[in-house]
């Protein structure tokens, strides 16, 4: 029989969120644990450009003392945003004049800074959660896929939008929310691509009707990130056969026909399969009761429609938590109840706001409730 690991605070995932916490652990001189399924740093992609805000990203980076090494990551010129009509008529060009609030960088060398800043053995991989229980007086047992456990007296679940530590406190489920993106890359896109590189410009863009979309990111070396938008239910994409890459690229490219050349390429010109993300969140103002010794963060607390915020969120509540349990040295409970007394209001807001902007993107009034909030008019 397997002798539980005992790990004071134990941090499920080493996302954004869960590393942030632990870096602001360590700044107050208080060891944690994080326990992740992948096998190691290298062991998927992690995704593309993050805008870190100056009202909850770029706190959190200084709450974990990273914020001089952050600047030192990010892509300049990146904020530049455009959107564009379906003819690649160009409705608004705004180029990143270096006077942004929100800097860019991409989500892995975030992630890779964050590792590096913790002790060597902070973050265990290849340890996937199979079941959590309470054992009583607020501490928690966590098994793992390959039969070890942890017991710890503080248990925090940074495991994203179908986390294995959520059920201790909700029975509330993600829910599709009707629309998915579908995800490609163009790589050296200036010499391979160039219509598509001009289209997309120095930053971000959009191209938007209602219920249907084309996003793109310059990220670095001429990548371009692609996320394809379509407001289709569920059994529209199990249709699509996504293992053969050319056939599912080429359906989806179908759903904008008659679009300019130079976008529906950033559909059919990818350079990688296209992987469908479908959509989904948690209710509008998900909250739990007080359960002794556990509490969530990120996408595990909040799970809301993309606009930019959910990566900031994370790691804003990781700061504050961080912040909170530092304050309550001797007194846990006290920490986690003032933590979350600030995280419901603030992620309810969150969510709203979440809502509406995805309706301005995708709804009926697109591209011009893009282009309205953008302009900051929305």
């Amino acid at each position: 029989m397997n002798t539980p690991i005992r790990t004071p605070v134990t941090i499920i995932g080493a996302g954004l969120g869960g590393l942030t916490l632990a870096r602001v652990l360590h700044v107050h001189g208080i060891p944690s644990t994080v326990y992740e399924a992948e096998a190691s740093p290298s062991a998927r992609t992690q995704g593309g450009m993050l805008d870190i805000h100056d009202y909850n990203g770029q706190p959190a980076l200084r709450a974990a003392d990273l914020l001089e090494e952050f600047r030192g990551i990010v892509l300049e010129g990146r904020e530049a945003t455009r959107a564009l009509a379906t003819d690649g008529t160009v409705l608004l060009d705004e180029p990143d004049d270096g006077t942004g609030t929100r800097p860019e960088a991409l989500r892995g060398e975030l992630r890779r800074m964050l590792l590096d800043s913790l002790p060597a053995g902070t973050v265990r991989w290849g340890h996937k959660v199979a079941g959590v229980r309470a054992l009583g007086e607020g501490r928690h047992e966590v098994t793992f896929a390959d039969g070890t456990t942890a017991v710890t007296d503080l248990l925090v679940g940074a495991d994203g939008a179908w986390s294995r530590v959520r059920p201790l406190l909700s029975d509330a489920t993600p829910e599709y929310v009707g629309t998915s993106f579908v995800e490609t890359y163009l790589l050296d896109s200036d010499n391979r691509h160039p219509a598509a590189a001009k289209a997309v410009g120095d930053g971000a863009m959009f191209a938007l009707t209602p219920g249907r979309g084309i996003q793109a990111h310059r990220e670095t070396e001429g990548t371009l990130h692609t996320y394809v938008a379509l407001s289709r239910p569920q059994e529209f994409f199990a249709a699509i056969d996504f293992t053969d890459p050319a056939t599912a690229a080429a359906r989806i490219a179908e759903e904008f026909d008659g679009w300019a050349p130079e976008l529906t390429a950033l559909i059919t010109d990818g350079d990688t399969a296209p992987v469908l993300r479908p959509i989904n969140a948690l209710p509008t103002g998900h909250r739990w009761d007080r359960v002794p010794g556990v509490t969530l963060l990120g996408d595990a607390a909040h799970l809301s429609r993309p606009n930019g915020e959910g990566a900031n969120l994370a790691m804003y509540d990781a700061a504050e938590l961080g912040e909170a349990l530092a304050a309550h040295p001797d007194d846990v409970e006290a920490a986690l109840t003032a933590y979350e007394r600030a995280l419901f209001p603030r992620s309810a807001e969150a969510a709203t706001e979440a809502t509406r902007d995805f309706e301005l993107i995708f709804g009926d009034t697109a591209p011009h409730g893009l282009v309205g909030l953008l302009s900051g008019q929305g």
